[in-house]
């Protein structure tokens, strides 16, 4: 079994985005934008409506989502980023039932957990990255970017809903070469 990573290099990122973009594959595209940006686990952003993220009325999108984690059980609040909301914009015209990542069978289901994989693995590969990629991936790699931009631990600890430090640590995918350079980047004299 291979293990989860984060994405580590935004280029990597970068390639991921210009892959789904290149092919027209906007869905996909929002699927990574996503999960890159609210470390939600996949079924929690599977489950994600038009309505949660759009006001017919107004004909706007919200600033934030409010649900409930399936996982967990609690209600999270999360802000959407601009790139979020760019993917959705993007991918609005083109949908196709009320779940946003909704199948192409007539969409009137979410695509599966293993679609998804599938969906991220392919680009990867494609993409030329040569390791791992899952949804799992996106969900670390938001932590990881998080962490390297100096958000504190204790912030991305709730967000994450993680008890310790510890759990936090490795779904940071916090390496030897990180903690190194820690070591020799500190400027004290």
């Amino acid at each position: 079994m291979e293990l989860t990573e984060p994405i580590r290099d935004k280029a990597h990122l970068k390639r991921l985005e210009e892959y789904f973009i290149k092919l027209g594959q906007y869905r996909n595209y929002l699927l990574l934008v996503t999960g890159a940006h609210t470390a939600l686990r996949i079924s929690d952003i599977l489950r994600l409506k038009w309505q949660d993220v759009y006001e017919e009325e107004s004909e706007k999108y919200r600033s934030h989502i409010t649900f409930t984690e399936s996982k967990t059980g609690k209600t999270k609040i999360i802000a959407l980023h601009k790139v979020i909301i760019k993917a959705l914009r993007l991918y609005y015209p083109h949908r196709k039932g009320e779940f946003i990542f909704a199948n192409n069978r007539g969409g009137k289901e979410a695509i599966s957990r293993v679609q998804a994989w599938r969906i991220l693995r392919k680009a990867a590969e494609q993409a030329g990255l040569g390791y791992h990629v899952s949804a799992y991936s996106l969900r670390k790699t938001y932590g990881y970017h998080a962490w390297k931009d100096g958000v504190p631990v204790n912030v991305i600890m709730d967000i994450y809903n993680h008890s310790s430090y510890e759990v936090t640590r490795r779904y940071l995918g916090v390496a030897q070469d990180d903690i190194d350079r820690a070591y020799l980047e500190a400027k004290l004299f």
